[in-house]
């Protein structure tokens, strides 16, 4: 029997085979499947959320087919195959680990996780010089949801010191842009780029707190939705729904349901 990724890769090859594969994966191309493979990151990252390791095997699965799908179709086009993917990931993560696999004679200390992240940085920055990208700012995905991204711009300019000294200096800019908002009127074409800015603002608190704003943001987005729900059933259990209240009613029970179990 063939070893569980070589089978993985058959299946693949078969599925993009000109006289009997399937029309669907006969259609697509990379930018094609992108959206997927967002798609698929984001369900192993909610499986995790949610502790479900029956699903988070599924979901690892999917997104592994993603992987082999790209590699099929650079394979195709005479760019890499999928080994090639696995020979680069391997030759970084050595790369990058030198305190893990370099010799006695090349040791790289590194006692804590933030030794080995500005290790890790050092090394990345060596690399995009070595690529001829010479900004601090170079290779940042313009893909990346947008917290993310903000969240790495800042990242990167703090690790060559230009970043507030502590987080009172972020909440000073927050209260600033919070106040530029105040100011600017609704109908205003800059109120878009004052909203954005006290947006980023907030960011720079999040990231001053060693947290991660899209994890921050989600799971304010799941404390909404449950409590939210929870106002759905207290109506329904009166025979009314949101549509058949005022926001009066909403809140109140909103605020009941605040003082529950977080």
């Amino acid at each position: 029997m063939a070893a569980p990724i070589q089978r993985l890769l058959d299946i693949m090859t078969t599925l993009r085979d000109p006289e009997r594969g399937c029309p669907w994966d006969l259609k697509q191309n990379y930018a094609s499947i992108v959206p997927y493979t967002l798609e698929e990151a984001y369900e192993v990252a909610d499986a995790i959320n949610r502790q479900s390791f029956t699903e988070l095997k599924d979901e690892l699965g999917d997104l592994l087919f993603q992987v082999v799908f790209y590699a099929q179709l650079a394979k195709e086009d005479g760019h890499f195959q999928f080994n090639d993917v696995v020979d680069s990931i391997s030759t970084k993560l050595e790369r990058r680990h030198p305190h893990v696999f370099a010799d006695a004679a090349g040791t790289v200390n590194a006692n804590s996780a933030e030794q080995v992240l500005q290790n890790w940085e050092a090394l990345k920055s060596a690399e995009r010089q070595q690529q001829g990208q010479h900004s601090v700012l170079d290779n940042i995905p313009q893909s990346l949801p947008a917290l993310s991204r903000a969240n790495k711009l800042q990242k990167r300019c703090a690790n060559v010191g230009f970043d507030w000294p502590d987080v009172q200096g972020c909440w000073d800019k927050v209260k600033e842009e919070i106040l530029e908002v105040e100011q600017t009127a609704s109908d205003s074409p800059e109120l878009a780029e004052e909203l954005g800015d006290l947006l980023f603002a907030l960011v720079n608190v999040v990231r001053k707190h060693k947290l991660d704003p899209e994890a921050v943001l989600r799971a304010a987005n799941s404390k909404f939705e449950r409590r939210f729900r929870a106002v759905e059933q207290a109506l329904a259990a009166a025979g009314k729904t949101p549509a058949d209240s005022d926001l009066a009613e909403m809140d109140a029970l909103w605020q009941q349901v605040k003082q529950g179990p977080r």
